[in-house]
């Protein structure tokens, strides 16, 4: 397994399913439909069976669970040419986006100071009033999304201004990495500095527990999100995409 399919494991181990099944080193994945990621199998290394019984079992194991069989595979890795090559296309329905980019950041050790800026951030260990409802999007909020999000070592960053949650920040702690999401500033408190401030607090937290490199997941299209994570001295790692059987290809094995 190369370093893109183990930082992919890495990422995987911070955003934990509700049910995860080993198909050989691909992992099955689900958690009632909150995000891609917790709701696709996991095409990194050998599936430890032919690529038709692998793909024949990520579809049985969606429709046992009533989600859509998808796969998140490492772009132009080897995996992703054959699951192309079974006939799978790429997942552009997707409404998060089908193409990720994979951020990382080295040596954060140092605290910076926040912007200037009449505001309060803190990362505590449980999730204070007001993080859930900027943290989840509409139509998110489910004892599934609940569950994923606070799985792990979690750290909940938040922004405080005048008493309201004007930001929030996810960090969690895995095998010496700090991964980052769920980036969120309210729209009436933007360009004032408050991603900064969380991103460094988030950090901040991370090398407190022993972390000393970070990791982030941001769709491809969002430029926003690129741009701001470039200047905070995050740059790429790798790309992952979302795959789906062709229509009619991934009938329930059963019926």
């Amino acid at each position: 397994m190369n370093a893109r399919e183990k930082l992919e494991i890495t990422c995987s181990k911070a955003w934990l399913p509700l049910v995860e099944d080993p198909l050989g080193e691909w992992r099955l994945r689900w958690a009632d439909g909150f995000t891609g990621r917790a709701n696709s199998a996991l095409a990194v290394g050998d599936a430890g069976r032919p690529l038709d019984q692998a793909l024949r079992a990520v579809c049985d194991f969606a429709h046992d669970r009533g989600i859509a069989p998808m796969v998140q595979v490492v772009r132009d890795s080897r995996n992703e040419h054959a699951i192309a090559a079974a006939g799978w296309v790429p997942a552009t329905g997707h409404g998060a986006g089908h193409e990720v980019v994979v951020l990382t950041k080295r040596h954060f050790h140092v605290k910076v100071p926040p912007p200037g800026g009449h505001f309060h951030v803190k990362v505590p260990d449980e999730a204070p009033p007001g993080w859930w409802g900027l943290a989840l999007r509409p139509g998110e909020d489910s004892p599934a999304a609940r569950q994923v999000l606070t799985a792990g070592k979690v750290g909940y960053g938040v922004a405080v201004i005048d008493g309201s949650t004007a930001g929030v920040v996810r960090g969690s702690l895995v095998d010496g990495w700090l991964h980052v999401g769920r980036l969120a500033v309210a729209p009436a408190f933007r360009r004032r500095g408050l991603a900064s401030a969380l991103m460094s607090a988030v950090q901040t937290w991370g090398a407190e527990h022993g972390a000393d490199h970070a990791v982030l997941q941001v769709a491809e299209g969002n430029s926003g999100a690129l741009a701001l994570y470039a200047g905070l001295g995050y740059a790429p790692h790798h790309r992952y995409r979302y795959w789906v059987p062709a229509p009619g290809s991934c009938e329930d094995s059963t019926s």
